[in-house]
């Protein structure tokens, strides 16, 4: 009678397929003959205990042949897991696994095998395997929760997070483990308790919930982890508990954090060419998400648009303070105000970091360091406010250190890591490209401006003819600067040019460019062309400009060159103005009593097109108008819709009778945006025409003896406007041309004298359109000393071709008179 047994491993399971409450069972003698057969082995072979009791062990297995002593010593040791291929009564083979046991107390020697079908025992190994993996060596921590949701067991991973004995934690709920735990995700529960709660109650499963707090076991350090939650039940389907599965991914929701805030910077950082904008970027996307307060310096070089050199390097008295920010509104960390000098002391961080170009950082701050102690101010100010965590990185571009941000904290318990110290490198490092690609810029333009501006007028010039104002407003920062410009042009007899034009492009080029047109319309100017014959040459200058340019630069664009231009000549005599368009928008007449009209001047090609003539077009000019001339950056600066834009320029031009400068101070306020993304010029003009008493004209015969009528004329008329100081010069001057006029031209013969403010110009014209020239004459020659003489006594004399044939003028400066007093 057997009374005990050596179970098989598990064989206490009742999961195991080799216990022996589910086993088959068979009882072997030493001759390994089969003395017991169980009900489980009759229904594992299909044998009747009768067919098999007394057969050896071996006539079941696979392997027929084999003697009995051999297959028993094939055999596990006692209590061992083997492997057995039988037959089964029907033929096909059985796999089995089995464990022999010696049955001690038995009368003889007897064993009890256990057989199992091998691949059912081998699943069950598995789970077995599972099971003990998830509880001792999963580093993921599962937890469960009984119905009350009150933690009744956890595995080895779960419980690192718990210090101390286990047993102790049994029947505590989440908020107890977790104390200040949240949830991370947007719109998700109120609590874990709550999400629990709902699991148990629905069965719904929860997975990858983000989830933010501190361990009982690290308190002091942040984790971020991935929980999970499935309802555990019994076979039944009764619910017992629900079980969270809890994944730490604080490194990974880092890593996460530092990509999200690089791909951040990348966005925002330098979105301008504006240093002290670009600064203020790198600011708030330091602050509050790396640190409590950061302080950006720079040197004064940088700021200054120059190239930092070896003497600034490691002078931080150089370094002025370009912004800073901190987690509270009112600043208590701030020591320097933007734009003072920060004068770090020699051995601080900053010193160092600006020395050496490399990083410093001080995780743990000792409020004893020696450079606090050589700063009272600051040590004072970090003390109070338990600054304990400092670091200092330097901004650095192409091999040259620009200055250095000071990062601090202390409202963030958790002091600076490597990790933080890496990301602000990246961040700093992308900063001062931008800010050195600000400071590129911001010189280039500066340049670019002088050379512009040097090209301008810069004053807006008097002229008896027009009252004058203008703006010119450059580009934002993006654009850059443009090639707008303008001019007004005194001219001979009582009449002004008026010029406006604008470069295709910006910066140096169209600054340089602009200038020559400039030139050149000046140049032209002065020989008194009309305004489209001076179109017509400019046109030419741009084309010889483009295929030098063109020349230069084959394959860039470089070569483009281009230019609009409206030029106008205003007579106060006649009170007319002649205008000539090259593709340039029409000037603006103000009038008092009725709307502002646009003056309807045919436009031509841009400069530089060439192959089609341009066309002048003459207007009446009243007494009491305004004449606008204007880029087109003027009209589309607050709208791309040119009718827009001239619609508003119309309402800003409304009573003109305001004085200019506050006519162009309401055009700059109202059609023009803070940052205009192009370049604009206008000019604003209130005729002067000139009274009627102030002009003589008469018709003269054309016969030797007008000379002298043309003397007395003169005399008699300069007599009437007070001016007898210049009787004898303007008798020369009258007489000499009056004489080369019938002696070297045709007739008819006029002459007219015009008073200005300052100025008595003597103009005599004739049909002829020979232009005479000056010239010295030989002591045996009789003529030849006419304009000589002219070019002696006038201030400035000229020639002007007329449709009729030319007019000779010459100006003498005059006394300063009232002329609305002469007689009309």
């Amino acid at each position: 009678m057997v009374t005990s047994l050596t179970p098989a491993p598990g064989a206490d399971d009742q999961g195991d397929p080799l216990s022996i409450t589910r086993a088959a069972v068979v009882m072997l003698n030493d001759r390994t003959q089969v003395t017991g057969w169980s009900p489980q082995a009759e229904q594992m072979l299909g044998y009747q205990a009768m067919e098999v009791l007394g057969q050896t062990i071996g006539s079941l297995s696979a392997q027929a042949g084999v003697a009995n002593s051999d297959w028993l010593s094939s055999q596990p040791d006692s209590g061992s897991l083997g492997r057995l291929v039988l037959r089964h009564r029907s033929g096909h083979l059985l796999r089995a696994a089995t464990s022999l046991c010696r049955l001690p107390e038995a009368a003889g020697t007897a064993y009890l095998l256990l057989l199992a079908d091998a691949e059912e025992h081998a699943e069950w190994q598995l789970r077995q395997a599972m099971l003990h993996g998830l509880a001792a060596e999963s580093p993921i921590a599962l937890t469960i929760y009984g119905p009350d949701l009150r933690m009744v067991w956890a595995n080895a991973a779960a419980r690192k997070e718990l210090p101390g004995e286990f047993t102790q934690y049994v029947g505590l709920g989440e908020g107890d483990l977790y104390p200040g735990s949240q949830v991370l995700s947007t719109g998700g529960p109120p609590s874990v308790t709550h999400l629990m709660s709902e699991v148990l109650l629905t069965g719904q499963s929860v997975v990858d919930l983000p989830y933010r707090g501190h361990t009982l076991a690290d308190p002091d350090r942040e984790h971020v982890w991935s929980l999970s939650y499935y309802r555990l039940q019994d076979a039944a389907g009764r619910p017992l508990g629900v079980c969270e599965e809890s994944v730490d991914v604080t490194d990974m929701y880092r890593a996460r954090q530092r990509l999200t805030l690089l791909n951040k910077a990348a966005a925002r950082i330098g979105s301008t060419l504006d240093l002290g904008r670009t600064a203020q970027e790198f600011a708030a996307i330091a602050v509050p998400e790396i640190a409590d307060f950061i302080a950006v310096d720079l040197l004064g070089a940088v700021l200054d648009s120059r190239e930092p050199d070896a003497r600034s390097v490691g002078r931080t008295g150089d370094m002025r303070r370009v912004f800073h920010q901190s987690v509270r509104e009112d600043l208590p960390e701030v020591v320097v105000p933007p734009g003072g000098a920060v004068g770090y002391a020699q051995g601080s961080p900053q010193w160092r970091c600006l020395a050496h170009g490399e990083p410093v950082l001080d995780a743990v701050l000792a409020p004893s360091s020696s450079w606090l102690a050589a700063d009272d101010v600051r040590g004072s100010r970090m003390r109070e406010l338990g600054i304990h965590s400092h670091m200092v990185v330097p901004l650095r571009a192409r091999d040259v250190t620009m200055g250095v941000a000071t990062l601090m904290r202390w409202r963030t318990p958790e002091p600076f890591t490597q990790e933080d110290l890496l990301t602000v490198e990246e961040l700093a490092a992308r900063a001062a490209v931008c800010i050195d690609n600000a400071r590129r810029f911001t010189r280039e333009r500066h340049s670019a401006l002088m050379l512009q501006r040097s090209l301008l007028p810069h004053e807006p010039p008097a002229h008896a003819a027009v009252e004058a104002a203008y703006r010119y407003l450059p580009a934002d920062t993006e654009a850059g600067v443009g090639g707008d410009w303008f001019d007004v042009l005194p001219l001979a007899c009582g009449r002004v040019g008026l010029v406006v034009g604008d470069v295709i492009g910006h910066g140096l080029r169209a600054a340089a460019t602009m200038g020559r047109l400039r030139t050149a319309v000046h140049t032209l100017a002065d020989l008194d062309l009309p305004p489209d014959e001076l179109l017509a040459h400019l046109d030419d200058l741009v084309q010889r400009l483009a295929d030098e340019a063109e020349t230069a630069h084959p394959y860039g664009a470089e070569g483009v060159v281009g230019a609009t231009c409206l030029y106008g000549v205003y007579d106060s005599v006649t009170r007319r103005a002649t205008f000539a368009s090259a593709g340039h928008p029409p000037p603006a007449l103000a009038h008092r009593d009725k709307p502002v009209e646009f003056c309807d001047i045919p436009t031509g090609p841009p400069l530089g097109v060439g192959g089609m003539p341009f066309e002048a077009v003459e207007c009446d000019i009243p007494d009491d108008c305004v004449l606008a001339l204007y880029t087109d950056g003027l009209i589309t600066a607050s709208s791309t819709d040119p009718d827009i834009g001239l619609a508003r320029l119309s309402f800003t031009l409304a009573h003109p009778d305001r004085p200019l400068e506050e006519i162009t101070g309401t055009l700059e306020r109202i059609l023009l945006p803070d940052h205009p993304p192009d370049d604009v010029a206008f000019l604003v003009a209130r005729p002067r025409p000139l009274p009627v008493g102030n002009v003589a004209s008469w018709r003269l015969a054309f016969a030797p003896e007008t000379a002298g009528r043309a003397r007395a004329l003169s005399s008699e008329r300069l007599a009437q406007w007070g001016l007898e100081d210049l009787t004898f010069s303007a008798e020369l001057i009258v007489s000499e041309l009056v004489t080369n006029a019938i002696r070297h031209g045709r007739g008819p013969v006029s002459l007219r004298l015009i008073r200005t403010e300052s100025r008595l110009i003597c103009a005599v014209s004739d049909g002829s359109s020979t232009s005479p020239h000056m010239r010295r004459a030989k002591i045996v020659e009789e003529g030849g000393r006419g304009l000589f003489l002219v070019a002696q006594f006038a201030a400035r004399w000229g020639t002007r071709h007329t449709a009729d044939g030319k007019i000779i003028w010459a100006e003498l400066p005059a006394p300063t008179v009232d002329t609305d007093a002469f007689p009309e």
